[in-house]
Protein backbone atom coordinates (compact mmCIF):
# COMPACT_ATOMS: atom_id res chain seq x y z
CA UNK A 1 0.00 0.00 0.00
CA UNK A 2 1.09 3.78 -0.96
CA UNK A 3 2.48 5.77 2.18
CA UNK A 4 2.19 9.73 2.91
CA UNK A 5 5.23 11.80 2.25
CA UNK A 6 3.70 13.71 5.24
CA UNK A 7 4.01 12.06 9.07
CA UNK A 8 4.95 12.00 12.68
CA UNK A 9 6.17 9.59 14.94
CA UNK A 10 7.92 10.02 18.62
CA UNK A 11 9.79 7.68 20.64
CA UNK A 12 11.49 7.90 23.62
CA UNK A 13 13.50 5.32 26.18
CA UNK A 14 15.02 5.55 29.79
CA UNK A 15 17.36 3.52 31.46
CA UNK A 16 20.11 3.60 34.57
CA UNK A 17 18.79 7.60 34.70
CA UNK A 18 19.48 7.98 31.21
CA UNK A 19 16.57 9.28 29.28
CA UNK A 20 16.09 9.86 25.40
CA UNK A 21 13.49 11.32 23.60
CA UNK A 22 13.43 11.09 19.83
CA UNK A 23 11.14 12.82 17.29
CA UNK A 24 10.57 12.34 13.44
CA UNK A 25 8.32 14.82 11.20
CA UNK A 26 8.55 14.68 7.11
CA UNK A 27 7.13 17.35 4.69
CA UNK A 28 7.01 16.66 1.05
CA UNK A 29 9.86 16.75 -1.15
CA UNK A 30 11.00 15.67 -4.72
CA UNK A 31 14.14 13.51 -3.22
CA UNK A 32 15.14 12.30 0.12
CA UNK A 33 16.70 14.89 2.64
CA UNK A 34 17.47 14.10 6.16
CA UNK A 35 17.95 16.49 9.01
CA UNK A 36 19.36 15.37 11.88
CA UNK A 37 19.56 17.66 15.25
CA UNK A 38 20.60 15.88 18.26
CA UNK A 39 22.73 16.84 21.78
CA UNK A 40 26.90 17.54 21.60
CA UNK A 41 27.40 14.91 23.48
CA UNK A 42 25.53 12.59 21.06
CA UNK A 43 26.97 14.13 18.26
CA UNK A 44 29.49 11.49 16.93
CA UNK A 45 26.15 9.23 16.52
CA UNK A 46 24.49 11.48 13.40
CA UNK A 47 25.43 9.20 10.71
CA UNK A 48 24.37 6.33 12.52
CA UNK A 49 20.95 8.03 12.61
CA UNK A 50 21.14 9.06 9.41
CA UNK A 51 21.77 5.63 8.04
CA UNK A 52 19.13 4.56 10.19
CA UNK A 53 16.63 6.60 8.98
CA UNK A 54 17.62 6.41 5.30
CA UNK A 55 17.16 2.94 4.99
CA UNK A 56 13.31 3.15 6.40
CA UNK A 57 12.02 6.31 4.43
CA UNK A 58 12.89 6.64 0.80
CA UNK A 59 11.34 10.01 -0.06
CA UNK A 60 10.61 13.32 1.76
CA UNK A 61 11.95 16.19 3.72
CA UNK A 62 12.99 14.69 7.05
CA UNK A 63 13.85 16.27 10.47
CA UNK A 64 15.10 13.92 13.37
CA UNK A 65 14.77 15.48 16.77
CA UNK A 66 17.11 13.83 19.42
CA UNK A 67 16.86 14.92 23.36
CA UNK A 68 18.88 13.25 25.80
CA UNK A 69 19.20 14.07 29.20
CA UNK A 70 21.99 11.95 31.51
CA UNK A 71 20.74 11.53 35.29
CA UNK A 72 23.42 8.99 35.85
CA UNK A 73 26.85 9.75 37.27
CA UNK A 74 28.35 6.81 34.76
CA UNK A 75 30.62 8.14 32.13
CA UNK A 76 30.74 11.83 33.95
CA UNK A 77 34.01 12.87 35.57
CA UNK A 78 34.26 16.27 37.05
CA UNK A 79 37.55 18.02 37.34
CA UNK A 80 38.27 21.18 39.40
CA UNK A 81 41.64 22.83 38.54
CA UNK A 82 43.05 23.91 41.65
CA UNK A 83 45.94 25.77 40.90
CA UNK A 84 44.15 27.62 38.09
CA UNK A 85 41.52 28.30 40.88
CA UNK A 86 44.66 29.44 43.36
CA UNK A 87 45.94 31.87 41.05
CA UNK A 88 42.24 33.23 40.35
CA UNK A 89 41.99 34.03 44.02
CA UNK A 90 45.14 34.96 44.19
CA UNK A 91 44.84 37.56 41.86
CA UNK A 92 41.66 38.62 43.28
CA UNK A 93 42.88 39.13 46.10
CA UNK A 94 45.43 41.64 45.27
CA UNK A 95 42.71 43.38 43.10
CA UNK A 96 41.21 43.95 45.65
CA UNK A 97 44.30 45.10 48.24
CA UNK A 98 45.48 47.60 45.27
CA UNK A 99 42.11 49.25 44.73
CA UNK A 100 40.65 48.89 48.32
CA UNK A 101 37.55 47.27 47.40
CA UNK A 102 35.63 44.78 49.80
CA UNK A 103 33.56 42.23 48.83
CA UNK A 104 33.54 38.14 49.96
CA UNK A 105 34.26 35.54 47.00
CA UNK A 106 32.81 32.11 47.75
CA UNK A 107 33.98 28.73 46.33
CA UNK A 108 31.27 28.82 43.88
CA UNK A 109 32.07 32.08 42.07
CA UNK A 110 35.56 30.63 41.85
CA UNK A 111 34.42 27.30 40.03
CA UNK A 112 32.00 29.76 37.41
CA UNK A 113 35.50 31.37 36.42
CA UNK A 114 36.68 30.44 32.75
CA UNK A 115 38.34 26.29 32.64
CA UNK A 116 38.21 26.20 36.76
CA UNK A 117 35.62 23.27 36.27
CA UNK A 118 35.48 20.70 33.71
CA UNK A 119 32.86 18.17 32.76
CA UNK A 120 34.06 14.74 30.42
CA UNK A 121 31.72 12.46 29.26
CA UNK A 122 33.41 8.97 28.98
CA UNK A 123 30.12 7.39 28.03
CA UNK A 124 30.56 4.13 26.27
CA UNK A 125 29.26 4.86 22.71
CA UNK A 126 27.86 0.97 22.16
CA UNK A 127 25.88 1.72 24.50
CA UNK A 128 24.94 5.00 24.48
CA UNK A 129 23.84 4.08 20.39
CA UNK A 130 22.42 0.93 21.65
CA UNK A 131 19.93 2.54 23.97
CA UNK A 132 19.51 5.67 21.29
CA UNK A 133 18.27 2.91 18.86
CA UNK A 134 15.48 1.90 20.64
CA UNK A 135 13.80 5.02 20.82
CA UNK A 136 14.99 5.60 17.44
CA UNK A 137 13.13 2.86 15.92
CA UNK A 138 10.26 3.18 18.28
CA UNK A 139 9.54 6.91 16.68
CA UNK A 140 10.56 5.31 12.98
CA UNK A 141 7.47 2.32 13.46
CA UNK A 142 5.38 5.27 15.03
CA UNK A 143 6.15 7.58 11.78
CA UNK A 144 6.13 4.95 9.14
CA UNK A 145 2.31 3.59 10.60
CA UNK A 146 1.50 7.43 10.39
CA UNK A 147 2.78 7.71 6.93
CA UNK A 148 0.66 4.03 5.92
CA UNK A 149 -2.65 5.61 7.56
CA UNK A 150 -2.42 8.70 5.72
CA UNK A 151 -1.62 6.45 2.63
CA UNK A 152 -4.53 4.55 2.46
CA UNK A 153 -6.91 7.29 2.64
CA UNK A 154 -5.13 8.95 -0.61
CA UNK A 155 -5.24 5.81 -1.81
CA UNK A 156 -9.07 5.39 -1.04
CA UNK A 157 -9.42 9.01 -3.31
CA UNK A 158 -6.76 8.27 -6.04
CA UNK A 159 -9.01 5.16 -6.90
CA UNK A 160 -12.05 6.67 -7.10
CA UNK A 161 -11.02 9.45 -9.15
CA UNK A 162 -9.29 7.18 -11.82
CA UNK A 163 -12.93 5.35 -11.62
CA UNK A 164 -14.59 8.60 -12.60
CA UNK A 165 -12.31 9.31 -15.66
CA UNK A 166 -12.79 5.44 -16.33
CA UNK A 167 -16.60 6.60 -16.58
CA UNK A 168 -15.99 9.56 -18.96
CA UNK A 169 -13.68 7.41 -21.12
CA UNK A 170 -16.27 5.12 -21.66
CA UNK A 171 -18.79 8.20 -22.25
CA UNK A 172 -16.65 9.58 -24.81
CA UNK A 173 -15.99 5.99 -26.23
CA UNK A 174 -20.27 5.70 -26.77
CA UNK A 175 -20.12 9.62 -27.96
CA UNK A 176 -17.47 9.06 -30.34
CA UNK A 177 -19.10 6.07 -31.84
CA UNK A 178 -21.30 7.75 -34.18
CA UNK A 179 -19.26 10.65 -35.21
CA UNK A 180 -18.43 9.16 -38.30
CA UNK A 181 -22.18 8.70 -39.58
CA UNK A 182 -23.65 12.23 -38.42
CA UNK A 183 -20.56 13.46 -40.59
CA UNK A 184 -21.31 11.56 -43.57
CA UNK A 185 -25.49 12.49 -42.70
CA UNK A 186 -24.59 16.51 -42.41
CA UNK A 187 -21.75 16.42 -45.29
CA UNK A 188 -24.29 14.36 -47.97
CA UNK A 189 -27.44 16.82 -46.94
CA UNK A 190 -24.54 19.93 -47.27
CA UNK A 191 -23.66 18.56 -50.93
CA UNK A 192 -27.64 18.37 -52.05
CA UNK A 193 -28.29 21.62 -50.69
CA UNK A 194 -24.87 23.75 -52.39
CA UNK A 195 -25.72 21.82 -55.55
CA UNK A 196 -29.29 21.57 -55.53
CA UNK A 197 -29.68 18.09 -56.78
CA UNK A 198 -30.14 14.91 -55.33
CA UNK A 199 -27.47 13.12 -56.93
CA UNK A 200 -24.16 12.58 -54.39
CA UNK A 201 -20.76 11.53 -55.93
CA UNK A 202 -20.58 8.92 -53.90
CA UNK A 203 -16.94 8.00 -54.68
CA UNK A 204 -16.12 11.62 -54.29
CA UNK A 205 -17.91 11.50 -50.82
CA UNK A 206 -16.35 8.12 -49.37
CA UNK A 207 -12.84 9.80 -50.22
CA UNK A 208 -14.08 12.62 -47.59
CA UNK A 209 -15.27 10.63 -44.89
CA UNK A 210 -12.21 8.65 -44.72
CA UNK A 211 -10.09 11.23 -44.25
CA UNK A 212 -12.52 12.54 -41.68
CA UNK A 213 -12.61 9.20 -40.17
CA UNK A 214 -8.84 9.34 -39.67
CA UNK A 215 -8.46 12.77 -37.98
CA UNK A 216 -12.15 12.52 -35.81
CA UNK A 217 -10.83 8.55 -34.80
CA UNK A 218 -10.01 8.62 -31.07
CA UNK A 219 -10.33 4.74 -30.24
CA UNK A 220 -6.33 4.50 -30.13
CA UNK A 221 -6.39 6.95 -27.18
CA UNK A 222 -9.22 5.78 -25.34
CA UNK A 223 -7.54 2.23 -25.88
CA UNK A 224 -4.21 3.57 -24.19
CA UNK A 225 -5.87 5.69 -21.62
CA UNK A 226 -8.04 2.71 -20.39
CA UNK A 227 -4.85 0.48 -20.35
CA UNK A 228 -2.96 3.53 -18.40
CA UNK A 229 -6.10 4.15 -15.98
CA UNK A 230 -5.89 0.06 -15.16
CA UNK A 231 -2.22 0.95 -14.46
CA UNK A 232 -2.20 3.58 -12.51
CA UNK A 233 -4.96 1.14 -10.05
CA UNK A 234 -2.80 -1.71 -10.14
CA UNK A 235 0.44 0.61 -8.79
CA UNK A 236 -1.15 2.22 -5.87
CA UNK A 237 -2.42 -1.28 -4.81
CA UNK A 238 1.55 -2.21 -4.57
CA UNK A 239 3.62 -1.88 -1.58
CA UNK A 240 6.93 0.22 -1.69
CA UNK A 241 7.45 3.62 -3.02
CA UNK A 242 5.47 4.80 -6.24
CA UNK A 243 5.21 8.38 -6.61
CA UNK A 244 7.65 8.93 -9.30
CA UNK A 245 5.71 6.09 -11.31
CA UNK A 246 2.13 7.32 -11.24
CA UNK A 247 3.52 10.80 -11.50
CA UNK A 248 4.70 9.27 -15.06
CA UNK A 249 1.26 7.41 -15.63
CA UNK A 250 -0.14 10.79 -14.89
CA UNK A 251 1.31 12.47 -17.10
CA UNK A 252 0.67 9.92 -20.20
CA UNK A 253 -3.01 9.76 -19.58
CA UNK A 254 -3.07 14.02 -19.49
CA UNK A 255 -1.37 13.46 -22.64
CA UNK A 256 -4.17 10.91 -24.14
CA UNK A 257 -6.72 13.38 -22.77
CA UNK A 258 -5.21 16.29 -25.10
CA UNK A 259 -5.37 14.46 -28.24
CA UNK A 260 -8.57 13.28 -27.88
CA UNK A 261 -10.04 16.91 -26.95
CA UNK A 262 -7.74 18.48 -29.91
CA UNK A 263 -9.70 15.48 -32.19
CA UNK A 264 -13.27 15.99 -30.65
CA UNK A 265 -15.63 17.49 -33.35
CA UNK A 266 -18.35 17.55 -30.76
CA UNK A 267 -19.46 19.70 -27.98
CA UNK A 268 -20.24 16.98 -25.38
CA UNK A 269 -17.42 15.28 -25.87
CA UNK A 270 -15.37 18.59 -25.68
CA UNK A 271 -17.06 19.11 -22.18
CA UNK A 272 -16.35 15.30 -21.65
CA UNK A 273 -12.29 16.05 -21.98
CA UNK A 274 -12.57 19.04 -19.68
CA UNK A 275 -14.33 17.49 -17.01
CA UNK A 276 -11.14 14.60 -17.52
CA UNK A 277 -8.45 17.00 -17.44
CA UNK A 278 -9.49 18.49 -14.39
CA UNK A 279 -9.46 14.98 -12.17
CA UNK A 280 -6.35 14.47 -13.99
CA UNK A 281 -5.16 17.86 -12.78
CA UNK A 282 -6.46 17.04 -8.91
CA UNK A 283 -4.69 13.31 -9.06
CA UNK A 284 -1.80 15.49 -9.96
CA UNK A 285 -1.55 17.27 -7.38
CA UNK A 286 -2.77 14.28 -4.86
CA UNK A 287 0.39 12.31 -5.75
CA UNK A 288 2.57 14.87 -5.19
CA UNK A 289 2.02 13.70 -1.20
CA UNK A 290 3.25 9.89 -2.80
CA UNK A 291 6.63 8.28 -1.49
Amino acid sequence: MIKSMTGYGRGKYENDGRNYIVEIKSVNHKYSEVSIRLPRTLSFLEEKIKKTVSNSINRGKIDVSVTFVNLSDKGINININKELAKQYLAEIQNLATETELRGAISVMDITRLPEVLTIENNEDEDLLWGELECALNEALENFTEMRKQEGASIAKDLEARANLIEEKTKMISELSAGLVEEYIAKLEARIKELLKTDVVDQARLAQEVVIYSDKCSVQEELTRLASHIAQFKNTIKKDGPCGKNLDFIVQEMNRETNTIGSKANKLEITNLVIETKTIIEDIREQIQNIE
